[in-house]
């Protein structure tokens, strides 16, 4: 029997995972260089080199709780890899049985006359084991199986992780933007509040007229307004980070958008680099493989199973002959081929086939959504790079044309104060902007990190 199963084996039931071949070339669309360098592999440390932030995500890489569930998910994966190892193993099993059995002496066909003792004791101690050979590599490829799932769960949490470090920054930097932005409404409120009192003033020289001092006042109050909203978004974002930190909401220590600085070279990579640096896509992958060797599995339920169980011990009537010639034991082996099953085995391996489409399906996804997030950050830091220039100029100019007409309202009829909010409205939006402007470079360099699988290693 043994021989037989042996050489039917040699068939190869079982099949050999290898990658399939993906499209990676073109991802970055259009990268600006080829090299092999990439910022994955810098540690995020030196990514963020601000003090406080490297503090913040520290800590949160400490304390998040999706990360500390992530970790979990490998202690359950670890477990359930060591279970499909032991199962190529024999199991053994002891057991001490006392049974006394009181036998109906109407029941028993003897003739009369006979005396039977119709209550009887036995005692018995015993061994068993069990094992499967692992004919056809099922045990094997479900080994593998395990195997993928446990280090897909590893992958998914460096996934998380990687996000964490991104979501902190990210968050760190809105902060950062938002008290610039606060700054720069109260400096413009103030500037507002004594333009409406010089007003009053010119109003009383005649040379302004009532409708401009209420402009004045509706520009400064448009301006206060603005004020609130700003300090609502400081506090929800705040109340964001808090969240990440595991912490309950509180304020965040932070420092200044200006003492921000960007890394001086954002190397992306090959698009094959993707498959060594993306946990989500080393993820899918893995997913892939557990997916392969579940089919394999699928495949070996077609195949006669062998089975082999063995048992022993000792068995008496009475306590005082356990260890007198009271040994027993019995081998058998057995093969098992199915036959009919109510098509169970078909639609096993059915199933076990789409799932592994779908894994392959979600793999090539994950490695075009990788693709485009390190296209759209590439792009978003070279267009909040483009703007900086634009948007110097552009502050200067609206500031030289606020003085301009202020001058001119002072000492010229050719102009009116609805010039003078014009100019002052455009300056303060742009100044906002040009905060954007920073926050989105900022944020366009955490995204890329991101993009390209950094902040694990």
């Amino acid at each position: 029997m043994l021989a037989s199963v042996s050489l039917f084996s040699a068939c190869g039931i079982t099949k050999t995972y290898k990658r399939p071949d993906v499209q990676v070339e073109g991802l970055y669309r259009d990268p600006a260089n080829a090299d092999s360098l990439t910022m994955a592999t810098m540690p995020w440390q030196s990514v963020f080199q601000d003090i406080k932030l490297q503090a913040l995500i520290q800590r949160g890489l400490e304390r998040n709780l999706n990360l500390k569930n992530a970790i979990e998910n490998i202690v359950q994966a670890q477990a359930t890899l060591r279970q499909s190892k032991l199962a190529l193993l024999p199991s053994l099993n002891a057991s001490a049985e006392y049974t006394r059995a009181k036998q109906s002496q109407a029941g028993l066909n003897f003739p009369a006359g006979i005396n039977i003792n119709t209550l009887t004791n036995t005692y018995r101690l015993s061994l068993s084991t069990t094992w499967e050979a692992d004919v056809w590599g099922k045990l094997s490829s479900a080994k593998r199986s395990a195997l993928a799932s446990y280090l897909s769960t590893d992958a998914a949490k460096r996934a998380i992780q990687t996000q964490l470090i991104a979501d902190i920054a990210n968050n760190y930097f809105r902060l950062l933007a938002l008290d610039q932005q606060l700054a720069i409404t109260r400096e413009t409120l103030k500037s507002r509040i004594a333009n409406t009192e010089a007003l009053k003033l010119l109003k009383e020289s005649a040379v302004v007229n009532g409708a401009a001092v209420v402009q004045s006042e509706a520009s400064r109050y448009a301006t206060e307004v603005t004020i609130p909203d700003l300090n609502q978004d400081i506090r929800e974002t705040e109340n964001a980070l808090s969240i990440l930190l595991a912490q309950a909401p509180g304020p965040i220590d932070r420092s200044t958008l200006a003492e921000q600085r960007s890394p001086a070279d954002l190397a992306i990579g090959v698009p094959a680099q993707l498959l060594q640096n993306r946990p989500d896509v080393q993820q899918s992958e893995y997913a892939l493989r557990a997916a392969f060797e579940n089919t394999n599995v699928a495949r070996t339920y077609f195949y006669p199973s062998l089975t082999l169980t063995a048992s022993g011990g000792l068995s008496a009537l009475q306590l005082k002959d356990i260890f007198d010639k009271s040994i027993f034991y019995n081998i058998v082996g057995g093969l098992t081929q199915p036959i009919f099953n109510q098509g169970l085995n078909r639609q096993r391996l059915a199933t076990a086939q789409s799932l592994q489409a779908q894994a392959l399906n979600n793999f090539q996804q994950s490695l075009l959504v990788a693709g485009q997030e390190v296209s759209d950050a590439l792009y978003a830091y070279q267009a909040a790079t483009d703007k900086t220039d634009a948007r110097t100029k552009q502050i200067e100019a609206l500031k030289k044309a606020v003085d301009f007409t202020q001058e001119l309202l002072r000492y010229s009829s050719a102009t009116n104060y609805t010039d003078v909010l014009t100019s002052e409205q455009s300056l303060l939006a742009a100044q906002l902007n040009g905060v954007s402007d920073r926050l989105q470079k900022l944020q366009a360099v955490v995204n890329l990190y991101r993009a390209l699988g950094g902040g694990w290693k």
